[in-house]
């Protein structure tokens, strides 16, 4: 499952400290493929999303892709270097 965010050009896979098989190894190649870094969830973002709550019932990879920088709503003229950036992300997220 793959959510997508703006600000900061990270990705997020745990939950607290839940982490479904397979979830550290696919967040390392979307960041291979997208150049993001690989973070924690910072704490006061946490138990925010959709992410948060599939990784906690499911117990199966979940991710929070953090695309962009700036002032939101993030410029359109980010628009095509972000689906650059994700494109490899979007391929792989189909096939894991």
């Amino acid at each position: 499952m793959i959510t997508y965010h703006t600000q900061g050009r990270v990705i997020y896979y745990k939950y607290q400290d839940i982490t479904p098989p397979n979830s550290t190894q696919i967040a390392n190649l979307f960041a291979q493929v997208s150049g993001y870094s690989v973070e924690e969830v910072p704490t006061n973002s946490s138990f925010a999303g959709y992410k948060d709550w599939f990784v906690y019932y499911y117990n199966r990879p979940g991710f929070t892709i953090e695309v962009g920088l700036g002032t939101n709503p993030i410029p359109i003229s980010q628009f095509d270097g972000i689906y650059r950036e994700n494109l490899g992300i979007l391929v792989l997220g189909m096939v894991q």
